[in-house]
Order: C-alpha cells, then sequence, then structure tokens
C-alpha cells in the first residue's frame, strides 16, 4: 500500500504563485502524477513524473507555467505552480502507481491522495 498526503494548496491571486507537494510513505512509488477537478467537471492530468524523474509530461494548459518535480530520497513529489489564472481553480491531486512510466490516465493510478483545494480569484 502507498499512502500519499498532499499539501500546499490556497487562496491566491491571478499570476501568484504555489508549490504542491506531496509525500508518499509505504511501498515504494514508480510514476507518480497530479490531477485537478473543477467543480462538475471530470478529473484531468496536469502533470506526471517518471520513476527516476527523467521523463515529464505537461497538460497543454499548464506547459511553461507548471513544474513537476520529485526528490525520490525524501519520498515527495511537488507541482510548482507559477502565473496561476482563474481557470487553474480545482482540487489538485496527487497519484502514484508502482511501475515506472509516466501516465495520463486516471486508472493508470492505484494510489491517490486527498486532494488540496487551489483557489485563484481575479
Amino acid at each position: 500500500q502507498v499512502q500519499l498526503v498532499e499539501s500546499g494548496g490556497g487562496l491566491v491571486q491571478a499570476g501568484d504563485s504555489l508549490r504542491l507537494s506531496c509525500a508518499a510513505s509505504g511501498r515504494s512509488t514508480a510514476g507518480m502524477g497530479w490531477f485537478r477537478q473543477a467543480p462538475g467537471k471530470e478529473r484531468k492530468i496536469v502533470a506526471s513524473i517518471s520513476g527516476s524523474g527523467g521523463t515529464v509530461y505537461y497538460a497543454d494548459s499548464v506547459k511553461g507555467r507548471f513544474t513537476i518535480s520529485r526528490d525520490n530520497a525524501k519520498n515527495t513529489m511537488y507541482l510548482q505552480m507559477n502565473s496561476l489564472k482563474p481557470e487553474d481553480t480545482a482540487v489538485y491531486y496527487c497519484a502514484a502507481r508502482t511501475v515506472a512510466p509516466i501516465s495520463t490516465i486516471t486508472s493508470a493510478y492505484s494510489y491517490w491522495g486527498q486532494g488540496t483545494q487551489v483557489t485563484v480569484s481575479t
């Protein structure tokens, strides 16, 4: 089993930055990802990272603004979010799988955090 705990969400203004963290415990994780879900909408990929951190993926909507990274020594994944926009408002979820390749689909991930709210005001 893997336990994931997100932190770092909050209320910010457009143009501000936030850094989300996802602390993992339990068995070792491999591929990990950040997803987000706005009210009334489906959960969608934001970014994902391979087990080594050498391969990353970003949704088009966040390219150039968000950076995903991981520190395997600390069992922690991060999402640095810059130039935030109101449309980035959502609950952000951390996800993990026990195989290395990145994936952009929710069903590929076996473990999920509880989510952290990010609200960007105009």
